[in-house]
């Protein structure tokens, strides 16, 4: 299985992570082509790395790792949970970016202690249905999460309303025959691969690209008034930044309401009693994730995750409440509240 940010781009399609450098002239396309190189060469190390991190023994006494994958709402979640765990529960916590597989075998070997993105019951079934009797399920973090596929307002509800107006001759050519996807591995485009079958999409294809590379394709098909069918799920800030709805599933392929669970390796309850006691009571609402993502566009997610602790510090006690930890936390250069 390939990681998360795996290159699956295809050069010239929507949602490619690769520029387009027709017309350019010669030296500026070589120079711009030498940096794709070059970048892919990073994302490469990358992956590696990280494929080496979750093959990697489980890390020393007071030192927990948390799988993560850049998917919006993972990464506000998962900078939220090492804020409290580094600065009110004294633990040093390392974040291994990686595929969702990989996520679960990982935590799986004990090789991860934990991850917080498990998307369950329907989404991440098939990873959860291999590994369930070695891990331990924590904790619901947040619920009434969903899967779906959206396109912008402007396209018509008469002509799209539905995941089956796509068989429509037109709306087939509007669209260029592309589903816009994220990353290969997430229990969305396994869904969405279902959506294909089930309403008989035939001359679509679906596209793989991270999360970032589908908000790239949207974002440009709505500055050209284009039609553009991708991916998605709530939460997710896009919902607040752009005029988007969600397709309507009467077949279900997509599943229903979904809860995201903490899942721990076996003996993270007894090799770290604390965390585990704040994990139990670390819960969300879609409302207050998909603020955070949307204001962490225009900063970073660990400013946000600082300054969302900050402004909720009787939610932050009631977190910690079993835990046993001191004072209130504080960090040394805290970040004002918004």
């Amino acid at each position: 299985m390939s990681p998360s940010f795996a290159l699956r781009a295809t050069e010239g399609e929507p949602g490619s992570t690769l520029p387009d450098t027709a017309g350019e002239p010669s030296v500026a396309r070589s120079a711009k082509e030498g940096a794709i190189v070059r970048s892919c060469a990073a994302w490469a190390a990358a992956a590696l790395a990280a494929l080496a991190a979750v093959a990697a023994p489980a890390a020393e006494p007071g030192v927990i790792r948390i799988g993560w994958t850049a998917l919006s709402d993972a990464e506000a979640v998962t900078n939220i949970a090492k804020e409290v765990l580094e600065k009110r529960l004294g633990y040093k916590v390392d974040l291994v970016m990686t595929d969702i597989g990989l996520q679960y075998a990982g935590v799986a070997r004990g090789n991860l202690d934990v991850m917080l993105m498990a998307w369950l019951p329907t989404t991440h079934k098939a990873y959860w249905d291999k590994v369930s009797g070695d891990v331990v399920d924590l904790a619901v973090l947040y619920d009434h999460a969903r899967l779906g596929w959206a396109v912008p307002q402007y396209v018509p509800e008469s002509e799209v309303g539905s995941i089956a107006d796509l068989n429509k001759p037109e709306a087939r050519s509007r669209l260029h025959g592309l589903i816009q996807g994220i990353d290969p591995g997430a229990g969305l485009m396994r869904a969405s691969e279902r959506a294909l079958a089930d309403y008989a999409l035939t001359g679509y294809k679906l596209l793989s690209a991270s999360d970032a590379g589908m908000i790239v394709a949207l974002d440009r098909a709505i500055k050209r008034s284009e039609w553009i069918v991708v991916t998605t799920w709530s939460p997710h800030w896009m919902f607040a930044r752009y005029p988007v709805r969600y397709l309507a599933d009467p077949k279900g392929s997509l599943g229903g309401a979904e809860a995201i669970h903490a899942v721990a390796r076996k003996g993270f309850e007894t090799d770290f009693p604390r965390a585990t006691a704040f994990l139990k009571r670390f819960k969300f609402t879609i409302a207050e994730l998909e603020a955070l993502m949307l204001r962490a566009k225009d900063s970073s997610y660990h400013d946000e995750a600082v300054a969302y602790i900050h402004a909720h510090p009787q939610l932050v006690d009631r977190w910690v409440a079993d835990t046993g930890s001191g004072e209130l936390y504080r960090a040394p250069n805290p970040v004002a509240p918004r």
